[in-house]
């Protein structure tokens, strides 16, 4: 448990780094086709459903391929 403590907290020091150094690296997120964005004058909505679905496929390959 302690290890993927760690693993977890390896993990949000780098992407917390990647958004305050470079944010331009993802601000694709939410801004593919198929996901849902109702911007309106007083509210923003996003329902990045494409964007969760493309980093939950590179996730599970990037998980695959480190387990072998």
């Amino acid at each position: 448990m302690g290890k993927w403590l760690i693993i977890g907290g390896a993990i949000l020091i780098v992407v917390g780094s990647v958004l305050h150094f470079a944010p331009w690296l993802l601000s694709w997120f939410g801004r593919l086709p198929g996901d849902i964005r109702i911007e309106t004058e007083r509210s923003k909505v996003i329902i990045p459903i494409v964007s969760m679905l493309l980093l939950s496929i590179v996730l599970t390959l990037l998980i695959n391929l480190l387990k072998k």
